[in-house]
């Protein structure tokens, strides 16, 4: 399965589409898919039927997946968008940091 750039509760910009420049958390990364799916971003409307958990119905907007090379992780520290190094603590654990503050990231 390939690995994504960004995880669940991560704050990321995204660069391309219809919601450029839109800042948002990671609600869902699905890894098999290579998508994400960010709060506020690429909003869709879907037609329901009543059921048990919606009795009423009708049309209901959510956010759908999107790229996850359309987005950039932003740090929390330098509150800009930024790439991100791997590196490896004293104790073996692998940890992200930010590239432009040297920041470690959740």
């Amino acid at each position: 399965m390939p690995k994504l750039h960004v995880r669940k509760g991560d704050t990321v910009l995204v660069l391309t589409g219809k919601y450029a420049g839109k800042r948002g958390k990671v609600l869902a990364a699905l890894p098999a898919e290579g998508r994400v799916i960010v709060e506020g971003v690429n909003i869709v409307k879907r037609h329901t039927r009543p059921s048990a958990r919606m009795p009423q119905g009708g049309i209901v907007e959510k956010e759908a997946p999107i790229h996850a090379s359309n987005v950039m992780l932003v740090c929390s520290k330098c509150n800009s968008p930024t790439r991100i190094a791997k590196k490896f603590l004293e104790d073996g654990k692998k940890v992200r940091v930010c590239k432009k503050c040297g920041e470690e990231l959740g």
